[in-house]
């Protein structure tokens, strides 16, 4: 008998996983999601802002000078919902919005000096929480757990996550 296929650390037990053992996977991240959003949530809250506001200031830091259109295909979002969250950006002083040079109907937004600290306090939070988890788990657990994520996203996403990752290697 192959010893690797009934070892319970092995990568091919794991191909076999039962329906509670997914289950439970399912709510771990669940519960650290909210454990990664908490800090952020509580730092918003006091502004009157939510997850929205965060995903939006994370992006437009991520990629400065982004058009609405490639935030909303970053975001996933309507038009709508993500007018409503910039509008209240911009009339804080967290967002500019510039109109394009090459073509005046796009807009292109960056994050302002204030819009910078703040997204600096909510990433510097989050940062914190994931070095410890990492530091916890270990290499080959922070290897598996992107390989995981990545392996999670639709082919869309997973294009979107490249390009954003490539703009840092």
């Amino acid at each position: 008998m192959d010893r690797r296929a009934s070892s319970p650390s092995s990568g091919e037990a794991l191909l076999f996983l039962t329906d509670e053992q997914l289950r439970q996977g399912i709510e771990a991240m669940f519960f650290a999601y909210r454990g990664f959003t908490a800090d952020p949530d509580r730092i918003l809250a006091d502004m009157a802002y939510g997850r929205a506001h965060h995903r939006a200031i994370h992006f437009i830091g991520r990629a400065p000078n982004t058009t609405v259109n490639n935030l909303l295909n970053i975001l996933g979002v309507t038009k709508q919902s993500l007018n409503r969250v910039l509008r209240t950006l911009i009339a804080d002083g967290l967002v500019e919005s510039k109109v394009g040079r090459m073509d005046k109907r796009e807009r292109h937004l960056n994050l302002t000096q204030a819009g910078r600290t703040l997204e600096q306090t909510l990433s510097d939070a989050q940062r914190a929480r994931m070095r410890a988890a990492f530091r916890e788990a270990g290499p080959d657990a922070v290897s598996g757990f992107r390989t995981v994520l990545e392996a999670m996203m639709d082919g869309e996403m997973r294009a979107t996550y490249g390009r954003l990752k490539d703009t840092t290697s």
